[in-house]
């Protein structure tokens, strides 16, 4: 079994944390929600940190707990990475590291000296933890967890300590992370711009249970039951910079389904990307709409309505091509436009995020 099984049930007062999922076993993945909503509970108990009753934790075929078995945190592969990065401080970077590794017993699925590459400390080995900046901190902190030879790694908000500045520093690195490595990553987070950045799969928590999971661009694309990363309903895009418009200091991304227009950020023609189009970004028209200060707009095929918020407000899921996008319409005008499933329509896109 390549997935990564997690059942348990935790009581405190007033609160509970109530899950039965199975996880994909490679990739990204984000457990998303509010404060309070069960995240860092759920992680804890996969790295054996908290004992749910009842419980059954199972990765990769690999029982960490059931009713008869109980591995501690020390005897599961994981990698933990934490809020800060608690280093040792009578230790410079290269002697944390490699007293992490030491203490694991183990050469490591990604060597030491990987590690150092993918998070680019090389040139901080010799400092002190009180010579590093707060990103600096994190970075070694996320190497330290990776000396270790884990066969998962678990990042509890590793940004959330950070300001803003910090954050747009580290998340490259996060997305090598992503990008090369074969281990699983279950990462916590309430920030809607890391989750799209970085997740491949999504669990959203409310309450202690789970409310949609799936995969990032299809879970977010669902209109029965929106998930908003942030302040609206919106889908992530997986897309490749196709071509730069100098003149117009614009560029060209390209999914499969079609081509979108944005600033041009300063990212070479074939770069990989990820873009995020709000609902409220997202206009519908019928047959040819003529000029119009519109730039984007693509032919799509309306799949489904759903309620939004307000009474007077409906969510539209649109395949174009082999992707989805929402638009959010008045009732009127989607009945003045007879906006139905299977309907054709021209599809409007006022804005596009690029998330780098």
């Amino acid at each position: 079994m390549d997935g990564i099984e997690v059942r348990c049930k935790l009581a405190w007062p007033g609160f509970t944390l109530d899950v039965d999922l199975t996880l994909p076993g490679n990739g990204v993945t984000a457990l998303f929600g509010h404060s309070g909503s069960g995240k860092t509970t759920l992680l804890r108990c996969l790295a054996g940190l908290e004992r749910a009753q009842p419980g059954r934790v199972v990765f990769k075929g690999q029982t960490w707990q059931d009713e008869k078995t109980w591995r501690p945190t020390h005897q599961r592969p994981i990698g933990y990475v934490f809020q800060e990065a608690s280093l040792f401080a009578h230790l410079n970077v290269l002697d944390n590291l490699r007293f992490g590794q030491k203490r694991s017993g183990s050469s490591g699925r990604v060597s030491l000296d990987a590690a150092i590459e993918l998070l680019g400390i090389g040139h901080l080995l010799e400092r002190k933890p009180d010579a590093l900046s707060g990103g600096e901190r994190q970075r070694v902190g996320i190497a330290r967890a990776l000396a270790v030879g884990p066969e998962i790694l678990l990042m509890d908000e590793p940004l959330a300590a950070l300001d803003l500045k910090r954050k747009q520093e580290i998340l490259p690195y996060l997305e090598r992370l992503h990008d090369e490595l074969e281990i699983p990553v279950i990462y916590v987070s309430h920030s809607p711009e890391e989750v799209a950045r970085l997740a491949d799969h999504i669990v959203a928590l409310d309450g202690g249970r789970v409310i949609a999971h799936g995969p990032l661009a299809e879970t977010l694309a669902r209109i029965d039951l929106p998930i908003r990363l942030g302040e609206d309903a919106g889908v992530v895009l997986d897309a490749c910079v196709g071509a730069i418009d100098e003149a117009w200091h614009l560029a060209r991304v390209d999914f499969p389904g079609g081509s979108l227009w944005t600033r041009d950020n300063g990212l070479p023609a074939g770069r990989r990307v990820r873009v995020r189009v709000l609902a409220r970004d997202v206009s519908l028209a019928i047959g040819d709409t003529g000029p119009s200060s519109i730039q984007n707009c693509l032919d799509g095929r309306v799949e489904s309505l759903a309620a939004d918020d307000h009474p007077g407000l409906l969510l539209v899921r649109v395949a174009v091509g082999d992707s989805l996008l929402v638009a959010r319409l008045t009732r009127r005008s989607a009945d003045q436009l007879g906006i139905a499933p299977g309907l054709p329509v021209r599809v409007q896109v006022k804005s596009v995020a690029l998330m780098e």
